[in-house]
């Protein structure tokens, strides 16, 4: 039988997925990413904006770091994020893109900001912290109900459905801000005499007691994800809705369920906010979190911890490019872009954490 040699050409550069990935792997492709950002970084500010660019990376650290207060900013910022991101893990692991955290924060600052316009002073504060706490979570619970009834019923596409409820949350809270704002130029703080409803100071600040709660919610969901009955049936059902019925799981109840759950949680973020860190309410509340915690929640693989530093480095970046635009009077695009560098190459690097490239020529096959 003869042998008949053939060349094989095949494409330069291939694309394949790999395995797995060891933490040693994954700490390399990401140290290295944050260091081509910084290079690139640097190229970008020496030649477009003929800066220092050591001396910008320093103005950029001062931006979180230089005192005790920017410091303690931050980590108020830090909270509101990384709650948002707590709430999207349970539905984001079972593969429901839920694109409408903004709208549920919303509604949940909304329930709170409306128990606090129409019974602050009226009853004893306890009560009132209670029917704040309870109204946020219902708010928030209901906004994620009700796309995951159309899912589990009509299969709706989820991240439509969610992201124009962000629109509608929006339109609502204009409307009401309206009417309570009566004919002042705009709402301002709310109960500003009496401060029904504010938080007590905690250690100095009111908005530390948002930083208690995360805390907390960061360890419980951590817990429930990986520990609990329930946190197994949203990882089968992220991994497969057909292997989830025929192990007899009802996928319908479980959509349902962990939506409720995070939209809940996105109310009680909206509660925190409203009542430990701006005591006023606007369209702007969520402050955009809503979507930035998309990338935090994807980033982290869902685990909570993790989302503790991605959620802190967000803010550094965000922090970091506002003191630039303030220290260098540049505009908010030139500072932006900085910080989004390396955002890009942060992202960039899952890629090279999840496939790997093979580079190869030709090669010969015999048959």
């Amino acid at each position: 039988m003869s042998q008949i040699n053939t060349a094989v050409h095949e494409p330069l550069l291939r694309v394949v997925k790999r395995s797995e990935s060891t933490m040693k792997q994954k700490v390399l492709v990401r140290a290295a990413a944050i260091l081509l950002a910084l290079i690139v970084d640097a190229l970008f500010i020496f030649f477009i904006t003929g800066l220092n660019p050591i001396a910008v990376y320093t103005t950029m650290f001062q931006g979180t770091f230089s005192t005790a207060m920017r410091f303690s900013w931050a980590l108020r910022d830090l909270a509101s994020l990384l709650l948002i991101g707590v709430a999207l893990a349970p539905a984001f692991k079972m593969r429901f893109w839920n694109t409408g955290a903004e709208g549920q924060v919303l509604v949940g600052a909304l329930a709170t900001a409306a128990v606090m316009v129409y019974y602050g002073g009226k009853v004893p504060n306890w009560l009132l912290y209670s029917a704040m706490l309870i109204a946020s979570i219902l708010a928030g619970a209901l906004w994620g109900f009700i796309p995951a009834w159309f899912k589990a019923h009509f299969n709706t596409n989820e991240t439509l459905f969610t992201l124009m409820m962000n629109y509608v949350a929006i339109q609502i809270v204009a409307c009401f801000v309206n009417i309570w704002r009566g004919q002042a130029s705009g709402l301002g703080k709310l109960n500003m005499k009496s401060k029904a409803g504010w938080f007590p100071q905690f250690f100095g600040q009111r908005y530390n007691i948002n930083l208690l709660v995360v805390v907390l919610l960061v360890v419980l969901m951590y817990c429930y994800l990986r520990y609990s009955k329930q946190g197994y049936e949203i990882a089968v059902v992220g991994e497969s809705e057909n292997t989830a019925r025929y192990a007899g799981i009802n996928v319908g109840k479980v959509i349902i369920r962990t939506m409720i759950i995070s939209g809940a949680l996105c109310g009680l973020t909206g509660f925190l906010i409203v009542g430990g860190r701006d005591q006023t309410i606007s369209t702007g509340t969520a402050g955009g979190n809503g979507f930035t915690a998309i990338i935090v929640a994807w980033l982290s693989k869902f685990n909570t911890f993790t989302m503790a530093l991605i959620s802190f480095l967000l803010i550094f970046l965000d922090k970091g490019a506002m003191e630039i635009a303030s220290a260098y009077a540049l505009n908010d695009f030139a500072s932006d872009i900085i910080a989004g560098i390396i955002l890009f190459f942060i992202l960039g690097s899952e890629f090279f954490i999840n496939y790997k490239l093979i580079v190869r020529g030709i090669h010969k096959e015999v048959r």
